[in-house]
């Protein structure tokens, strides 16, 4: 069904107070980035269970990381006639042409959790977090935590291009731009995930006098941060005090290594980003309802202060 003709149904649906069964009869493409860490899992299954939920057909597609996987996925979902397309970008660029066929389409798109560099008239809305906001959030922990000690970090960046990577390096580059004593020491990419994040900090243990001369580890997510964490314990060191370990999403593990003391803190990237999109697309399909151009998510700062053990419980079963 194209977009136009299931615009004209929801205005019929409407008059006769159905809602739901424009709901029930809504098919949704969702190009998914892969699954390169437990966060990733758990907005696959909280946005299926989203559109379960609200009687939504979703036809899934893992791109297994391959931005050539996903634009092959939103071309046979544009040729199927999906009625909405959710896409979480591998990467920033390169969506211009494939958006475009899209819109000529009269498929809405709407973006989870990650950006792309093209005209915004392209897609109906974004639903992500503040990415440069949970850099600095980080950031800022770190620059209160040690003070004026003289602080190395390593620094596990996510997907070469991808936003995330993009923003949360630069937000926590802000934060400590003016603290003279906290160093960018190394810098290199684990790609989100836990086995290459252990993989590149076993590298940086080796290059900083076996760890001894790093204050603290900044990961752009806690996947890798995970890894990492082995990799310090490999090494002979305690993580979460011989180095600091920040990271970012709020992973169930990584509350189990604040219970073990082996992580100091975490700022939260929901999973649920596919609420705020069904949401924003059931009232433009109901009402023309043009939604904000970007719908931002909380972000919040855990540590162990804040019951670890307990919100490991609450998140365990969420598909992590």
């Amino acid at each position: 069904m194209t977009f136009l003709r299931k615009l004209a149904l929801s205005a019929s649906v409407i008059a006769l107070g159905c809602s739901s069964a424009m709901a029930a009869d809504m098919t949704v493409g969702f190009s998914q980035i892969g699954s390169e860490s437990g966060w990733r899992a758990a907005e696959t299954s909280v946005t299926k269970l989203e559109a379960e939920k609200r009687g939504i057909e979703l036809k899934f597609a893992d791109a297994q990381q391959k931005q050539e996987n996903q634009i092959k996925a939103i071309r046979g979902f544009i040729a199927q006639g999906v009625d909405a397309i959710l896409v979480a970008p591998v990467v920033a660029t390169g969506w211009e042409d494939v958006l475009t066929e899209a819109k000529e389409a009269e498929i809405p798109v709407i973006l989870l959790d990650r950006g792309v560099d093209a005209p915004q008239d392209l897609y109906l809305t974004s639903v992500a977090s503040d990415q440069v906001k949970e850099g600095r959030v980080a950031g800022e922990w770190l620059a209160t935590t040690v003070g004026d000690k003289p602080c190395k970090v390593v620094e596990l960046q996510g997907t070469v291009g991808s936003t995330p990577a993009i923003n949360r390096k630069k937000g926590f580059e802000e934060a400590i731009a003016g603290k003279a004593n906290i160093t960018i020491a190394r810098s290199q990419t684990g790609d989100f995930t836990r086995a290459k994040g252990k993989e590149v900090m076993e590298g940086f243990l080796k290059a900083e006098n076996g760890g001894k001369d790093i204050c603290a580890m900044y990961a752009h997510n806690d996947d890798m941060a995970v890894g990492a964490i082995q990799a310090i314990k490999d090494a002979g060191l305690k993580p979460g005090t011989d180095i600091l370990v920040v990271s970012i999403d709020a992973v169930p593990d990584i509350f189990a290594a604040m219970v073990a003391g082996e992580a100091n803190a975490t700022v939260e990237l929901t999973p649920n980003m596919a609420g705020p999109a069904f949401d924003a697309l059931d009232a433009f399909l109901k009402d023309g309802k043009q939604p904000e151009k970007f719908i931002i998510t909380e972000s919040k700062l855990y540590t162990p202060a804040d019951n670890p053990q307990g919100e490991y419980d609450n998140r365990k079963g969420l598909g992590y």
